[in-house]
């Protein structure tokens, strides 16, 4: 496994390129089980789910990276899991918010 050392794998980004691949395996099925048609939106030109998907991906990377430079990464809490406990990042709020974009731009772009 020396031909990935060089990047840092901790869970978070594991969870991340796994959410990633699926979002992906899932798009590929959506599209060969259920032909898509394009569709005109708010943007007034014709998307697919695909494009759809890039525009929230990008969206997601830019609020993310807003609320890492307005609101921090301070932990939001600490679980009692261990000896130590287990924070949780205030940039679950900011993928809360990514989330709910994604599905504002699939329901009308």
């Amino acid at each position: 496994m020396e031909w990935i050392a060089w990047m840092a794998w901790t869970p978070p980004t594991a969870i991340f390129f796994v959410a990633l691949a699926c979002t992906l395996a899932v798009m590929t099925w959506l599209g060969a089980a259920y032909p898509e048609a394009e569709r005109v939106g708010v943007l007034r030109i014709p998307t697919t789910r695909g494009d759809r998907l890039f525009i929230s991906l990008i969206t997601a990377a830019v609020i993310h990276l807003l609320w890492i430079a307005f609101a921090g990464t301070d932990p939001l809490a600490t679980l009692p899991i261990g000896e130590d406990g287990v924070e949780i990042s205030r940039l679950w709020i900011a993928s809360g918010i990514s989330l709910a974009t994604a599905v504002l731009i699939f329901r009308t772009v």
